[in-house]
């Protein structure tokens, strides 16, 4: 059902059309408007040539090769930019394209003459449909204010290749032979992938084994392409959480598994296949591979860092694997899982934000606590280590990794504990900056010099008071840095590092001995 098109979507239609040219919306937007979604985009085709788009819209820029001019328009997409003053709507001039001779980008653009030649060009028939608004003013505006005239009066659709059959039966078909269109531009096979993530729709079976056959190619692709994609498949809805269907395909962990099972996930992240096939231990019920994707599908996050390390927390357990059965052991794996997630997103071009972030979450999905043995000092530790505004994004990396696990719960009472703990120890010191005694108290009060050994000072006075909170306050840190000075520079720096590998092997023994395993 067609509901309402935007005003700003109207005006240019109307503007273009003015001029004695043909306009139609085209595109994602219009299977999104069939399928009663929000476009995220707008596109209009026509066989106005980009110069004399220009024209109609002074205020538009035209910096490609594929007759694409960007209309400026007054703000009224969703999920933009809030700084921006402006929206854009991409107005393209009926288009043919030759060959692809490097897989990437056709060797050259040429306008074409009619909207049908336009749509023999595209990608998926799901997204090969055209849609012309009614000229008659007032079925303009009732479309504009999402109503409809009888009998769907108001625009007429161009769909030669069936596309509304298509979305109506959730498939994703090319248009016209899949081969050819794979052959053409590798990028469509994980834009195939991607819509079977975002709309659940099964991907047909000619589309399907040419993905299979063509899956080598995506390695002509450039990474910060193939690197976009992924991340929409990353962070497509969920079935299994918004839907509250598990079964459902789509989402995703399927998405994901679909790379997989057409062989592309060998090109974008070989690492996950080492997994596949390998059993774990007598805590596992599922190959690293499976609980690796199970986690992905569970994660209770929304962020696409946190989603990221659910899918990658065990990449490192193949090669950390010792023995066989139901006592194999994987020592380390969240350590060198770290490394490894890091260079599996710095080769697909990650921000380093979102790199330190995801290694920063797998480094430490480790971490052990139990209500009756782990003191407020080591969530201290925990927190000073990972940093207070990221618990929660450990947290939920936790729960993905138990779900994952085929566990029934997702927080056990050990977790809600422990969100208890953090929450009451939230305001404690955890770093020098949180110390009631800085150093010019310590140069103020006890005349010590400027230098390292400030630091060193506050180093140890920091360690003590993790241990205990209550040592944090102006006269008892004073006394106790008046101490400390009495010692060398190496032999404070001794001080702080022991007590850290003191509390890291305790910790470490903890988990070894009772968490390990999982």
């Amino acid at each position: 059902m067609i509901k309402k098109i935007p005003k700003q979507v109207i005006n240019v239609l109307k503007k273009i059309e003015e001029a004695d040219f043909e306009a139609y919306i085209v595109g994602g937007c219009v299977r999104d408007l069939i399928m009663d979604r929000i476009p995220r985009d707008w596109d209009i085709t026509t066989n106005a040539k980009p110069e004399e788009i220009q024209k109609l819209f002074p205020d538009s820029f035209y910096e490609n090769e594929f007759g694409t001019v960007g209309v400026k328009v007054e703000k009224f997409l969703p999920n933009r930019n809030p700084e921006r003053e402006h929206d854009v709507i991409e107005v393209t001039t009926y288009r043919i394209e030759s060959k692809y001779s490097d897989k990437r980008r056709p060797d050259k653009v040429a306008f074409a003459e009619t909207l049908e030649e336009d749509l023999s060009r595209r990608d998926f028939t799901i997204n090969a449909i055209a849609l012309k608004i009614s000229p008659h003013p007032s079925l303009r505006a009732a479309l504009s204010r999402g109503e409809r005239g009888l009998g769907g009066e108001g625009f007429d659709i161009v769909d030669p290749y069936e596309g509304r059959k298509d979305i109506k039966n959730k498939i994703i078909r090319t248009v016209g032979d899949s081969h050819e269109r794979f052959d053409e531009d590798a990028l469509r096979m994980m834009r195939a992938i991607r819509f079977h993530a975002e709309l659940s729709f099964t991907i047909e079976k000619n589309t399907f084994a040419a993905i299979e056959k063509y899956a080598g190619n995506i390695k002509h692709i450039a990474l910060e392409r193939v690197k976009d994609e992924l991340v929409r498949i990353i962070l497509s809805d969920n079935p299994a959480s918004t839907r509250g269907d598990s079964s459902t395909q789509g989402g995703p962990a399927d998405g994901i598994d679909m790379l997989h099972q057409t062989r592309l996930l060998n090109y974008v992240i070989p690492e996950l296949e080492k997994g596949v096939g390998v059993k774990q231990n007598r805590h596992h019920i599922y190959t690293i591979y499976k609980h690796s994707i199970l986690s992905l599908k569970h994660c209770p996050s929304l962020k696409l860092e946190v989603r990221l390390a659910a899918l990658l927390h065990d990449i490192a357990k193949p090669q950390t694997k010792r023995g066989e059965g139901k006592f194999a052991t994987f020592y380390n794996h969240d350590h060198a899982g770290a490394r490894v997630a890091r260079k599996i997103l710095e080769r697909l071009r990650f921000s380093k934000e979102i790199i330190n972030q995801v290694g920063l979450l797998i480094d430490n999905h480790m971490f052990y606590y139990n209500p009756d043995e782990v003191t407020e000092s080591s969530v201290r530790r925990l927190i000073q280590k990972v940093g207070l505004q990221n618990m929660k994004d450990l947290i939920d990396v936790r729960i993905a990794d138990r779900l994952g696990s085929g566990v029934p719960k997702a927080k056990p009472y050990k977790l809600r504990h422990l969100e208890y703990i953090i929450e009451k120890v939230s305001t404690d010191a955890v770093s020098v900056k949180m110390l009631k005694i800085n150093g010019d108290d310590l140069i103020k009060n006890l005349k010590i010099k400027p230098g390292p050994k400030i630091g060193a000072i506050l180093d140890v006075l920091l360690s003590e008071v993790i241990e205990e909170a209550e040592k944090n306050n102006k006269e008892c840190l004073l006394k106790r840095a008046k101490e400390l000075d009495q010692k060398k520079l190496d032999k404070l720096r001794k001080m702080a590092k022991a007590r850290i590998e003191e509390k890291k092997e305790e910790e470490n023994k903890e988990i070894k001995g009772k968490y390990w395993i999982k």
